[in-house]
């Protein structure tokens, strides 16, 4: 093939009054693209003010789909500036080819004018749907944990004892030092805001009966909670998610075993025996933290500390935290195990899904006590 078969894409315009013609020549191909395009846009602007264009393909000595569209491109910009653009000395297999790259305008979009009233129902009907999702999902999953629970109390042999100590070591020994250390820091911030307050009254011994409640009818359970939903619940979530991906868990139900079984029992129930425990531990902790700022600042000696907390609470009183332990370790294993399920196969999905995991657990954490605290309060316990 000859060397002019690759010439650059180039025009001549002869011009006749209203009526000019314009003859193009060279290979118009992707092959050369810059050119390609600055011609194009050349042939664009050459029609202007003209009244008929004839477009003439008879120096045309290659033509592709990037050159048939922008030439076609410059033709109804031609038609759209009012000149009546038509080709001439062309191919059967040009126009063919100029038929099937033909240019089109993308279609104007209009912007929504939105209601902000409208839009905040629609809004607000989109969240209360998610959540009666997430309500169904969420039963729907408790109801598989109760059949395969019941399937292995009456059948012992399906129980893993070696997942659950190894978990049950993960969720609460390993947590000891930073559930300590938070519910001791919370425990020297409230009694010293309680001695301060009360100093007003002449009343600074109160501080004593305000952290014991406190401490272990809420703060405690609470905050040892949403450590435990930040810690343990991503935990659950990130390894289910990561199995999800590699497809371990389509592995395992294809071998006959159940993940629910296999995967979310032993991490279950790991949990509710390690949340009551780890909520004694951060009691403790935040008494502690109590009676060492009320001996710096009161100058109350432990001893007292101890005689004053004693006649404040009852054993109600530090039992109603211990009860509640067990619900919320419940509540943040199922969301744990159910965002962990939903992940998909990329590592945005993994992130998302970890995300949405703490969130709702530390949510429901809170919801659940706000329950608890109304069914107490009503029950005078």
């Amino acid at each position: 093939m000859s060397r002019s078969a690759f010439a650059a894409p180039g025009f001549s315009v002869e011009k006749d009054g209203p009526n000019i013609r314009i003859a193009l020549r060279g290979a118009w191909t992707i092959a050369a693209s810059r050119a390609l395009e600055q011609s194009a846009d050349a042939l664009g602007r050459a029609a202007k003010g003209a009244e008929n264009v004839a477009i003439d393909f008879a120096g045309v000595t290659r033509l592709d789909t990037a050159g048939a569209w922008l030439i076609d491109k410059a033709r109804s910009k031609m038609a759209a500036a009012g000149a009546a653009a038509e080709y001439a000395a062309i191919s059967q297999d040009q126009r063919i080819l100029l038929g099937e790259a033909a240019y089109a305008p993308p279609p104007e979009v209009k912007p929504l004018r939105l209601n902000l009233l409208v839009s905040f129902l629609a809004g607000f009907g989109f969240w209360a749907l998610d959540i009666f999702r997430q309500i169904v999902a969420g039963v729907a999953f408790l109801g598989e944990l109760v059949v395969e629970g019941t399937r292995v109390v009456f059948n012992p042999k399906l129980a893993r004892p070696t997942s659950l100590v190894y978990h049950l070591e993960t969720f609460s020994i390993r947590a000891v030092p930073i559930i300590v250390t938070i519910n001791f820091l919370v425990g020297c911030i409230v009694e010293q805001q309680g001695i301060f307050q009360l100093r007003r009254f002449g009343a600074p011994v109160y501080a004593i009966d305000l952290i014991g409640v406190l401490v272990l009818r809420e703060l405690g359970v609470l905050l040892t909670s949403i450590m435990i939903a930040g810690r343990s619940g991503s935990a659950i979530t990130a390894e289910i998610g990561s199995m999800k991906m590699r497809e371990e868990i389509d592995a395992l139900r294809v071998m006959g075993m159940s993940p629910i079984d296999v995967l979310i029992l032993p991490r279950l129930v790991a949990l509710i025996i390690a949340l009551p425990l780890l909520t004694f531990l951060g009691d403790m902790a935040a008494l502690g933290g109590g009676m060492l700022t009320a001996w710096l600042y009161e100058g109350i000696s432990p001893v007292s500390f101890a005689n004053r907390l004693q006649d404040a609470i009852g054993l109600n009183t530090f039992l109603v935290g211990l009860i509640k332990a067990p619900f919320m370790a419940l509540v943040i294993g199922m969301i744990a195990s159910i965002e962990g399920f939903k992940v998909q196969g990329s590592a945005e999905s993994l992130g998302r899904r970890v995300t949405d995991s703490v969130v709702n657990a530390i949510f429901m954490v809170i919801f659940v006590d706000g329950l608890f605290a109304i069914f107490f309060a009503s029950i005078h316990y």
